[in-house]
């Protein structure tokens, strides 16, 4: 697939399109990551009949690199932007980490273009000490080791392309990043908020689906369950371990592609009362039933 660009606030986006049709779905990549991360489950989707977009959100991949702080609502924006150019109405939009938290961000800012929304690996309230463990040595090494952090980059660079295994090509990625784009993203992630707090999340009304993961410092399982059971609309699915969906995405794909097809049937006026209750555990069950209680007080 070409990359093609559009403008947003004087930076150029990268991004990318699989399939065709009214059915739109847009996934964002992980922090640090680019677009390639999504490319099988792209073209899993676009397989199905949906029109999916890839992007490379400011300072990551092909994109440029943010000249001034990029927070969560930012790149929603960016989002937001890029529908209008391709005349796109409605979508699904979502990711892994920061695609999740845009996600949010997206569902919060720009209501009335929400399809649906997809949210691997969420990362919240809990998973604020776990990230600051991983990602401030990061950015002290980028800021402050930034000759020895840039030759290393520059070298990774030199190193020519060639068909590698889909997790190998993410690292390699990873290690070609440039110090100070790295630098600036960290910053504006640290900058603004981490994702909508809780009264804004427990607003969103449509259809979600949240994939937890155990065992995962930065993205603690209790966030994502927690978040399934704060969304009006959402299934909730375990995940056996952080990398099912990149190494062994077969269960996790159909999940989403099910999940994609449900949400562009018409949209019943009344709620259908038939449909089974997600399935919520722990502290999604106990925010569940806050929320029901609240309602009917």
């Amino acid at each position: 697939m070409d990359v093609s660009t559009f403008q947003f606030e004087g930076h150029r986006i990268a991004y990318k399109t699989y399939g065709s049709g009214k059915r739109a779905v847009v996934l964002v990549h992980g922090l640090l990551f680019n677009q390639e991360m999504h490319a099988p489950l792209a073209r899993a989707l676009a397989e199905q009949g949906n029109f999916v977009i890839t992007m490379d959100m400011a300072g990551h991949g092909k994109s440029d690199a943010p000249l001034n702080r990029f927070d969560m609502a930012r790149y929603s924006h960016a989002i937001n932007r890029l529908l209008s150019n391709l005349s796109i109405d409605e979508a699904i939009v979502g990711g892994t980490s920061l695609g999740a938290n845009i996600g949010l961000e997206f569902a919060v800012h720009h209501t009335d273009r929400m399809r649906g929304l997809i949210l691997d690996m969420p990362a919240l309230e809990r998973g604020i000490v776990g990230g600051a463990a991983i990602f401030t040595p990061i950015l002290l090494g980028a800021e402050y080791a930034e000759p020895v952090v840039n030759l290393t980059s520059r070298l990774m660079r030199l190193v020519p392309s060639r068909p590698l295994p889909y997790s190998m090509n993410m690292a390699m990625d990873l290690m070609k990043r440039q110090p100070k784009a790295t630098a600036d993203v960290l910053k504006g992630i640290y900058f603004g908020r981490l994702a909508p707090p809780r009264t804004e999340r427990m607003e969103i009304v449509a259809p979600a689906l949240v994939i937890g993961h155990k065992w995962d410092p930065i993205h603690p399982f209790a966030d994502a369950a927690e978040l399934a059971g704060d969304l009006e609309n959402s299934t909730f699915v375990e995940a056996r371990n952080v990398f099912e969906l990149r190494l062994m995405p077969k269960r996790l794909t159909k999940e989403v592609v099910d999940f994609v097809e449900e949400c562009w049937k018409p949209q019943a006026v009344e709620p259908d009362v038939t449909k089974p209750t997600p399935i919520r555990r722990g502290a999604a069950a106990k925010a569940a039933a806050e929320r029901r209680r609240k309602r009917a007080a």
